[in-house]
């Protein structure tokens, strides 16, 4: 045994080459061990940068900037065929919105109804995200989110390259133009925007493709422009006689007139218009995801049963055909 061995007292008769032995012995013991206590030191070492190292590539990918894995909530992954995104509340869709534009969006007994708030509602709830409607101004919406201020916006706003400038826009889900609607009791013979000049006012909401619209067209004929904050003010002053005229999209006019007898939409102006929804572009994962579900939601007839609900009549158009 080691432990007798290195115990044992020379006898009498041994010298001390003998000593020096059994100290030599002790010597490379303990060097061996010394050597084996290092080793397995080492090995626990590297083991456990072994096991950092694999729970990094499990954590996966951060969000854009702004919208992180570690303060935003994860979104659906490749699991439900959707890629992994984020929203700056897990599980929650936040969706800027003015609220004040039927039929696509307005509140009514303290619920918001609308084609784009089902729209985005159907295709969040394929993302299994629940959708928080945030009131907002149409003019600064733009800027609000690409300051991921919210997650995205749904405001029947047309697809313009000044806009592309600060945002990402889905791809289009609705075609528009812009109209003309005037008070027939106030000006009945006012019938097109080549009637209206010198002294006529026109209103215009700010922010809209209805105000550069008459900013082009209508002001270099002498037309004054009285721009609106909100939609349902520009057609309360038409109502009471203080505007000639308002150019606005047609679908909202036609829709907003319904409840205002002295109020027509006169004429159609084709402006080849197609609206988008809005995103942060430092959030390209959740504007992808989004399209991949929207395009299902067109695919199986949703988005056709959800056109026709407010606008009844309508013809589908090609690009929104159910496929599946």
């Amino acid at each position: 045994m080691r432990g007798s061995g290195l115990s044992r007292a020379p006898d009498s008769g041994e010298d001390g080459g003998s000593n020096v032995e059994h100290d030599r012995g002790r010597e490379k013991g303990d060097a061996v061990k010394r050597t084996r206590l290092w080793l397995a030191a080492l090995i626990a070492v590297f083991a456990l940068i072994v096991a950092a190292c694999a729970s990094n590539d499990d954590e996966g990918p951060t969000g854009g900037t702004g919208v992180t894995a570690e303060t935003g909530g994860t979104g659906a992954t490749g699991e439900t065929g959707f890629p992994a995104f984020t929203t700056l509340e897990e599980g929650v869709l936040q969706v800027a919105n003015c609220l004040d534009y039927p039929p696509f969006e307005s509140v009514v007994d303290g619920d918001e109804v609308g084609f784009d708030i089902d729209l985005v509602e159907e295709v969040a709830g394929r993302l299994g995200l629940e959708v928080e409607w945030i009131r907002a101004d149409f003019d600064t919406v733009f800027t609000a989110v690409a300051g991921d201020q919210f997650d995205m916006v749904a405001a029947a706003a047309t697809i313009l390259p000044e806009r592309e400038d600060v945002v990402d826009f889905s791809v289009p889900y609705y075609n528009s133009r812009q109209s003309l609607t005037v008070n027939t009791q106030e000006t009945p013979d006012i019938t097109t925007t080549d009637q209206l000049g010198e002294g006529d006012v026109v209103g215009v909401q700010k922010g809209t493709t209805g105000k550069i619209w008459a900013e082009e067209n209508l002001v270099p004929n002498g037309v004054e422009l009285k721009t609106f904050q909100l939609a349902s003010d520009m057609f309360r002053d038409l109502e009471a006689g203080n505007v000639q005229g308002i150019i606005n999209d047609e679908p909202a006019s036609a829709e907003i007139v319904k409840d205002l007898p002295a109020l027509e939409v006169v004429q159609a102006i084709d402006t080849n218009e197609k609206y988008g929804f809005a995103f942060s572009p430092s959030n390209p994962e959740l504007r992808e995801a989004f399209n991949m579900a929207f395009e299902q939601v067109v695919a199986d007839g949703a988005y056709a049963d959800i056109l026709l609900q407010y606008f009844p009549g309508v013809e589908v158009p090609e690009e929104f055909q159910p496929t599946a």
